[in-house]
């Protein structure tokens, strides 16, 4: 483990608004996670679980370590360790907090803290009668109240003069304490003399500590305060970025790469004019369960000139199997493996990739130096040579596999072949002997951005032996392998370069090699025996499968489910419904958890396809849908739910967009008059109705209007097998709901984020519109979700200069604003969609 190191000298920013290291004025960067366990739900589920809550920070501390963060942010809940005078408590949380930060500091991980929150303790829970400031005034109040304002210089200043009994030091003089950001979020609405003031005011209650620390301030709110908050005392500006809204409820499907192309500071000039310097303090690619997100708003962050950033929030591992801190995030080494990984190749390039060097334009901008990311197959990597990173299985060669020295990855490549469902990683240690981890496999099993309980939950661990093949030149074959972990005591040889493995650290060594783990001087910043992981939590036997919405009669059709029980399973099954009786085919195993099987040719016919999946253990039998107990041959079987899936003749039309099935996938800005409304007992309307085109951004008084109301819905999931190659129209079934007619312009959006559409107007009667496709044109494509902040762009800029791919369309685009005349623009506009289809 890296010793502590106190002989940092504290950062400062140059005068071009760079955080450099005292001392060696080396340029300062660094990358990881909020993480909020000494506080607020996490603090009170691991009590309520009767949890000792150290060993469980230590457990995520080391998954830190692991995947190479050296960086720590948290708002602190001011609400919980102060009084409504400001006065510090040094209680439990703040306790705690002082440990965490020590263990993190034992592995040289730095931090920046802010020290005020605004925020109650309830969330996701209702709040508790806090004893601290902000309980009183709220945040409206603290920015404005005199007495509130007296509170806060009062906490801050006894916070940062605290000394941390584990340390001996006080926040103020830690060495791996980077910097302060004053407080979360705060949303000024006063004058830009009140808002300087009121800076000014709290960094002066900082810096009487004697602290020479960089203070920062939130400035990606009311930016219309830029020239206000860039000519405070402040050094620098802090934001955060949420490319994908917040909040769907479900996973956003397609590609949403051209969400993350830059982070574009349309006041950068503001900053760089005054010399300020600027940090990222939370980001996520929010709703969205794939890897690919991450390396790309690195990236982008990088290009923007930003040297640290945190991602919000990393899910302490006893809550990630209900998700339910931060329901419209989810990230965890154990529970997301891949997205973990992406952070790991993430805080790569915050480490590699110069600050504002330019990466080009999307798509050429998906690789760059030693990085690559693919939405196809979600797939991120770092191919350095020394290190190779990967998020999920892939067939590229690393650089030179003899100079390999690290390697992390998910899935297969060409070096690794692995069976299993969690990460691994192998860290060389000398010519011939290399360490491997390996983790245990996690299964989700249920939505994990919906509504969410600690008595739900919405993904297990399994620990399985599962394959592995090392293909390392010091290897070659018959290796041995010995576990290393407290209670590990395999002791192995390769066959060839295969073997089985459990979730646990070993040491691999190739034949002959003399090596003793006791006598290796490391550099590793971990204990090379240590291992932390989430022990097995499969209750029961659990199916996850989704059934194909529609196929084409005589098409081929997959039936594919993961399947994960405490028993050993013997047999996995689908009874297909045909007529009275059944008709019943095995899946077969490709590993511990993947199971498949063809639908049998005489079932693929013009109806539905019904039928159920019965997994036999060695104790019972399950039926799914429902995870019923026993199978449809026992008398007393009672339960009708059946997987169905539609299938169509091949010269039937595809519906793209049914408003009484799929509005609820409808990404869309809310809006209180919106609604679905039902027709007849089969058909609905979506009713979008609003009462101006531009609303002013209170937190960008100063941005250019623009008159557009943009939402999408990307119908993936909806095509099936089924091909749209050979369409030739596009009919739209809508209305405008007033008396006037709507202009509304509808698009196709392929999966590069280049969109294809036409004008149409809608009548306040019902009609079907056709549009031949050859008949769309290049149009403008709209970030959706839209991001936050508001700021960021609201049109994806793009470098596609080709035609319309049919293949490559996932999605549709209406847009209501394009060609209205401008003195319409402000006036209400409904419309009403029934059905979008392909002919």
């Amino acid at each position: 483990m890296i010793a502590q190191n106190d002989a940092k000298e504290d950062v400062y920013v140059d005068e071009e608004g760079i955080m450099r290291w005292g001392g060696s004025n080396e340029e300062v960067y660094g990358f990881g996670v909020n993480y909020s366990v000494p506080f607020a739900h996490a603090y009170r589920s691991a009590e309520k679980k009767g949890l000792d809550i150290k060993a469980e920070i230590d457990k995520d501390i080391y998954h830190f370590s692991r995947l190479g963060f050296d960086l720590y942010r948290l708002h602190v809940w001011d609400t919980e360790i102060s009084d409504t005078e400001g006065n510090l408590i040094e209680n439990e949380h703040l306790e705690t907090f002082d440990y965490l930060l020590n263990e993190l500091k034992k592995r040289n991980i730095n931090f920046v803290i802010t020290p005020i929150a605004y925020w109650g303790n309830g969330w996701p829970e209702p709040d508790e009668d806090t004893p601290g400031f902000s309980n009183k005034y709220g945040k409206e109040g603290s920015l404005t109240n005199p007495e509130a304002i007296k509170a806060q210089q009062n906490y801050l200043a006894q916070f940062l003069n605290h000394v941390n009994p584990y340390t001996g030091v006080a926040y103020k003089s830690e060495p791996n304490l980077i910097a302060f950001e004053v407080s979360n979020e705060p949303h000024h609405r006063g004058t830009p003399e009140e808002v300087k003031s009121f800076i000014n005011r709290m960094v002066s209650a900082m810096r009487k500590s004697g602290t020479e620390k960089p203070i920062f301030y939130n400035v990606s709110h009311s930016i219309q305060l830029a020239e206000t908050y860039f000519t405070s005392n402040i050094d620098g500006g802090t934001f955060q970025w949420y490319p994908t809204g917040l909040g769907f409820q479900k996973e956003l499907e397609g590609n949403l790469l051209p969400n993350v192309n830059d982070y574009n500071i349309p006041f950068n000039d503001v900053i760089e004019k005054n010399n300020k310097t600027k940090l990222v303090y939370e980001f996520d690619a929010a709703d969205v369960n794939k890897s690919y997100m991450y390396p790309a708003m690195a990236r982008s962050f990088r290009e923007a000139g930003i040297q640290i950033a945190t991602h919000f929030a990393y899910d302490p591992t006893f809550l990630a199997y209900a998700n339910t801190e931060y329901n419209t995030h989810y990230m965890n080494l154990n529970y997301t493996p891949h997205k973990a990984l992406a952070l790991m190749i993430a805080s790569e390039i915050f480490h590699e990739v110069p600050m504002r060097k330019d990466l080009g334009t999307y798509p050429e901008s998906l690789e760059f130096g030693d990085f690559k990311i693919s939405y196809e197959g979600d797939v991120a990597s770092y191919n350095s040579g020394e290190t190779f990173i990967y998020t999920n299985t892939n067939t590229i060669k690393p650089k030179n596999i003899s100079e390999l020295k690290k390697i992390a990855g998910h899935g297969s490549s060409e070096i690794i072949k692995y069976q299993g469902k969690g990460a691994y990683f192998l860290d060389k240690l000398e010519d011939g002997v290399w360490r491997l981890e390996v983790m245990p496999d996690p299964i989700l099993i249920r939505n994990p951005f919906g509504s969410n309980s600690l008595e739900k939950t919405v993904s297990v661990i399994s620990w399985k032996e599962n394959t592995m093949e090392l293909k390392l030149n010091d290897l070659g074959e018959n290796f041995k392998i010995s576990g290393l972990n407290k209670g590990n005591n395999v002791s192995m040889e390769s066959e060839g370069q295969k073997f089985k493995v459990s979730p646990g650290t070993y040491l691999i060594k190739s034949g002959g090699k003399d090596f003793d783990i006791a006598d290796y001087q490391h550099e590793l910043n971990f204990d090379p025996k240590a291992f932390k992981a989430k022990e097995s939590t499969v209750d029961k036997t659990y199916l996850v499968h989704e059934a194909t919405n529609i196929a084409t009669a005589g098409s081929e059709l997959k039936i594919e489910a993961t399947v994960v029980s405490n028993n050993k399973v013997e047999k996995v099954e689908a009874w297909f419904q045909n007529g009275s009786t059944y008709e019943s085919v095995e899946l077969k195993a490709a590993n511990n958890y993947d199971y498949s099987a063809k639908v049998p040719e005489n079932l693929l016919k013009n109806g539905f396809l019904e039928y159920r999946i019965i997994v036999s253990t060695e104790e019972n039998k399950t039926t799914f849908p429902g995870g019923v107990a026993g199978s449809p041959e026992n008398w007393d079987f009672y339960s009708e739910k059946q997987f169905q899936t539609k299938i169509l003749n091949e010269d039937t039309s595809i519906n793209l967009f049914n408003a009484a099935k799929d509005s609820d996938k409808m990404v869309i800005n809310w809006s209180p008059k919106n609604n679905l409304v039902p027709i007849n007992e089969n058909e609905a309307e979506f009713q979008v109705v609003i009462d101006s085109l531009f609303k002013e951004d209170v937190e960008n008084t100063n941005a250019e209007p623009i008159y557009d109301y943009s939402f999408r819905y990307n119908f993936q999931e909806k095509l099936g097998s089924r091909s749209i190659l050979d369409k030739q129209k596009l009919v739209l079934t809508g209305r405008s709901l007033g008396e006037n007619s709507e202009k509304v312009m509808i698009a196709l959006v392929m999966d590069n984020g280049a969109s294809f559409g036409k004008m149409i107007q809608l009548t306040n009667e019902i009609q079907d519109i056709e549009i031949n496709i050859e008949d769309l044109k290049p149009v403008k494509t709209v970030t959706l979700p839209r991001p936050y902040p508001g700021f960021l762009p609201y049109y994806f800029d793009h470098s596609y200069s080709g035609k319309l791919k049919m293949e490559n369309v996932e999605s549709i685009q209406f847009s209501i604003g394009p060609g209205i005349e401008k003195d319409k623009l402000q006036k209400p506009h409904s419309v009403g969609i029934r059905s979008v289809r392909l002919e």
